[in-house]
């Protein structure tokens, strides 16, 4: 590093470099240039289109500010103000930010502390501001009315996800000192649960880590409270793994986007398995970048024990995003039998001091890893009888065969179709062709860039990274690659997502760490070619891409990004509120009971059949299938309890009166 060489060095390096910046110069407003022409042809048809569709009484401009597209109307603007920005250059000089604050945000000042040990107050008050920033935006998230009517805030709903309560059954299962409960013995099928095995025994078909991260606030009575930590977690270690790249500017940068992110917000509030991994992964992340600067054990064990626990939680997404952290560390275990040894005996022992063999690293890393598999292996085996065959797979086999992992996956699953199918959920699933997975690569890149910041800023982040960094080999490049990794992994699965987006969730942080990069390239580049306005352009596309995200200004748009998820989640969860409600209120249902629950085949993703591990509470929900279950048999099993029938399609409650169905 530049910051590592003597002064006198440095300064001879950059009066040598003087001659080369006016022919590179010469290119900058090229480039500029060329991304202006590129946007303009991206956005005006889009733009024309939408102004062309408004009410053609109405004045032009008034069109253009009406209801604006807010992934590139705003952006639109900026690109007209662009050559404005580029061609005025008034002088500023603020000898705060200058002299105070730039350094400090700066590579070198880093780099300056690592050497001498001391502790950044700077790095630990800006991490500590992003961290605040997402538990902030993750309680903001949750206070969102979504019910003007009862003034009901999304933090007051259940989950709206199958996959939430499952989750949630593993964590009650984990409570209890267990990894399983027995399924009901008399009549296991009515319990059926959407991703719960129910063979025997009653588990959820996930990965463990979620689990056991959701335990322990489930046990407090807060559940939301785990995911909430876990976000501003995240943003703590993606600050830090941005300060070790690329100073404490780039880590601000990065916390901030992600800390203000509403991808990163809403998922803040689901109870799926997205942020626990991310916790792991950005431990993995900082700490192994750290390893590659120190190569030190301590880094390495901790890296490893980032990657596995995000192993535990989501193990194809762990493998996806730590596969080019993988390939470096195996090129860095093999290049001893490629290179000459022509390192003096001295320095060999004064590097053996500070610097521990790659084999060292790699075994730092691989311990962590072989407890989790360990681990994992006792765990199927509790569950499936076999350490080899995993819950996920199980369920898969049985329930949703259609479901696999892999082109083809509904020729292939209607191969194996048995008598526990869950047909209609299993039939939601798309044959996976070439053509379905390029347009699922497509849909998911554009929805990370969307919901992480947006399209447009992102976007041109990727584009000014590729530009700039295409000569250098850095560490940023395995970032970059990271990204591309988790889209590769997850090309054999027919579905693109929640959101689109879901299965490569994990790549926000990424495009965090890379727009940060970019602008910290281009704010270097403007300051030497003398461009102060396009700094003050690049931060308005930022405060853009943020206040479209999260606020409306009616009438240039009548509704934030987040504003428009959080409604759409909360469609479920106020279905399922309502049930919840009905049951605890309605006083024609006497309790104990069995409520079996006809659902309505039109929406196969709102499933009502959720029960507690153990089947003991007052009201036990049940899964009705009219041509299997006799009402009186069903009532001589359950002898204790009154039996009900609720037909979701019609929204009708029935009691069973010894001889039919009652409606009540």
């Amino acid at each position: 590093m530049d910051s590592e060489k003597p002064i006198s060095s440095r300064s001879k390096a950059h009066h040598e470099s003087l001659p080369d910046q006016p022919s590179h110069s010469r290119w900058i407003p090229l480039l500029h240039l060329l991304f202006v022409v590129l946007l303009f042809c991206f956005l005006s048809p889009y733009e024309w289109d939408r102004v062309q569709s408004e009410d053609q009484n109405l004045p032009f401009l008034t069109r253009f500010f009406l209801q604006m597209n807010v992934d590139t109307s705003p952006y639109f603007i900026l690109l007209l103000l662009s050559p404005i920005c580029w061609f005025i250059r008034p002088y500023f000089n603020f000898k705060f930010f200058s002299k105070v604050l730039l350094p400090r945000l700066s590579k070198e000042w880093v780099r300056t502390k690592q050497a001498s040990g001391k502790l950044d107050f700077m790095a630990i008050c800006l991490c500590l501001l992003v961290s605040s920033c997402s538990l902030f935006m993750s309680v903001w998230t949750a206070s969102h009315i979504v019910n003007d009517e009862l003034k009901l805030a999304m933090g007051d709903l259940p989950p709206a996800y199958h996959d939430e309560y499952s989750y949630l059954f593993q964590a009650k299962t984990f409570l209890e000192g267990r990894t399983s409960f027995p399924s009901h013995p008399d009549a296991p099928e009515l319990f059926d649960q959407v991703h719960v095995l129910n063979e025997g025994k009653m588990a959820s078909r996930y990965f463990p880590g979620t689990g056991i991260w959701l335990a322990p606030f489930v046990a407090w009575g807060h559940p939301y409270w785990g995911h909430w930590l876990a976000g501003a977690m995240t943003t703590f270690f993606i600050f830090w793994t941005g300060r070790e790249l690329g100073g404490n500017g780039v880590g601000f940068l990065a916390g901030l986007v992600i800390a203000l992110s509403p991808g990163m917000a809403i998922f803040s509030n689901l109870l799926l398995a997205h942020h626990p991994t991310l916790v792991g992964l950005a431990l993995f992340l900082w700490s192994f970048l750290r390893m590659q600067r120190t190569y030190t054990l301590r880094d390495a064990t901790l890296a490893g024990i980032g990657l596995t626990f995000a192993m535990l939680c989501r193990p194809m997404t762990a493998a996806g995003f730590a596969l080019p952290f993988g390939i470096w560390l195996l090129l860095l275990l093999i290049k001893p039998c490629f290179s000459k040894k022509d390192h003096s005996a001295k320095s060999e022992s004064q590097d053996s001091k500070t610097k521990r063999p790659a084999w060292v690293l790699t075994t730092g890393l691989a311990i962590p890893l072989s407890c989790g598999l360990l681990g994992l292996f006792f765990y199927n085996q509790s569950i499936t009888g076999s350490g080899w065959k995993m819950p996920y797979q199980l369920y898969t086999d049985i329930y949703t065969p259609r479901h696999v992992y892999g082109f083809n996956n509904v020729i292939r699953g209607e191969q194996k179709l048995g008598p526990k199918v869950l047909e209609n959920y299993d039939k939601w699933a798309e044959n996976l062709t070439p053509t379905l997975a390029v347009q699922n690569v497509q849909n998911r890149f554009l929805a990370s860039l969307q919901w992480t910041l947006g399209i447009i800023p992102l976007g041109l982040a990727g584009l000014i990274f590729l530009i700039t960094e295409i000569r250098k080999a850095s560490r940023w490049w395995m970032i970059f690659a990271s990204i591309i990794s988790l889209h590769f992994v997850h090309i054999p699965y027919w579905y693109d997502g929640i959101m689109h987006w879901h299965y490569v969730f994990e790549s926000g942080p990424l495009w965090a760490l890379i727009f940060a990069r970019s602008t910290q390239t281009l704010f270097r580049i403007w300051r030497q070619i003398g461009r102060p306005l396009m700094f003050l352009l690049w931060i308005s596309m930022l405060l853009v891409a943020v206040l479209t995200n999260l606020t409306s200004i009616s009438p240039l748009w009548t509704s934030s990004k987040l504003e428009t998820v959080v409604n759409n989640v909360a469609f479920s969860k106020l279905k399922h509120f309502q049930l919840q409600k009905m049951i605890q209120q309605y006083p024609k249902i006497e309790k104990p009971a069995l409520i079996l629950i006809a659902h309505d085949p039109a929406d196969r993703h709102i499933d009502f059949v959720i029960n507690e591990p153990e089947l003991n509470q007052s009201v036990l929900m049940g899964r009705y299938r009219a041509d299997r279950d006799e009402p009186a048999k069903l009532q001589s099993i359950f002898a204790d309890r009154q039996i009900y029938l609720f037909d979701v399609s019609q929204n009708r409650l029935s009691k069973w009166n010894g001889a039919f169905w009652e409606p009540i």
